[in-house]
């Protein structure tokens, strides 16, 4: 079990890593035609834009959150915020943007599955990842159940010593989260799985902001004579 512990947690975050970065890079690079999140908003648009708000809005608060709240060194908060203090807050936040990332994305999952005109145009690749994504929050907010029986913030260290230790290069990184709950470890698991996927579907649409929108000329659209 060590092995396997230090397999998945100590070498395989690296192997997600660098799938991540060169295989972004080689589609940007040989494959900017594929680069797009493959719409289907014409297709069938009923509850689609409240689907997506919902699902957006949700991971995109949890993203971010896990990225502060993994990689910001305990020192920087020590000061004004106790570990515990973090945990807490992470729960309540979490919580509020999983349930709306979760029903957003069970509804975009639903109809994609399920509405014949968008199961038409989708890949095996597009009903992949929403399934993964939903069962992704799903596992997010099952760690919820664990954590509240410890808020004093110890597990919360735990991981954030180990997301560090990752980009530090430091050894043995996976005994951090050795004796961890087996919900939490699943769900970093898939979360790893999900950066070596990320190149390979329409996920790559996360790093295109459309700046040039904002600044774009006016289109003048006339009628028919």
């Amino acid at each position: 079990m060590s092995y396997l512990n230090t397999l998945l947690f100590g070498i395989y975050p690296y192997i997600a890593l660098a799938v991540l970065f060169i295989g972004t890079w080689a589609r940007y690079d040989h494959g900017q035609f594929t680069w797009k999140a493959h719409s289907s908003q014409m297709l069938r648009k009923k509850n689609m834009v409240m689907a997506s708000v919902l699902f957006h809005v949700g991971v995109l608060v949890i993203f971010f959150g896990h990225l502060v709240g993994l990689l910001t060194p305990h020192a920087f908060y020590e000061p004004f915020m106790t570990p515990g203090t973090k945990q807490v807050m992470a729960i309540v936040v979490g919580g509020i943007a999983g349930v709306m990332a979760i029903i957003g994305g069970g509804m975009l999952a639903w109809r994609r599955l399920t509405d014949p005109r968008v199961k038409a145009s989708s890949t095996f690749a597009d009903n992949m990842i929403i399934v993964i994504l939903v069962i992704q929050l799903a596992l997010g907010l099952f760690t919820i159940l664990p954590t509240m029986g410890h808020l004093d913030g110890g597990t919360m260290l735990k991981f954030s010593a180990w997301a560090q230790g990752i980009f530090t290069l430091q050894g043995g990184v996976a005994d951090y989260i050795a004796d961890v709950h087996w919900i939490y470890k699943t769900h970093i698991f898939l979360g790893l799985t999900i950066f070596v996927l990320f190149p390979f579907t329409r996920l790559v649409h996360m790093l295109s902001v459309p700046v040039e929108y904002f600044g774009r000329k006016y289109q003048v659209v006339r009628k028919r004579a």
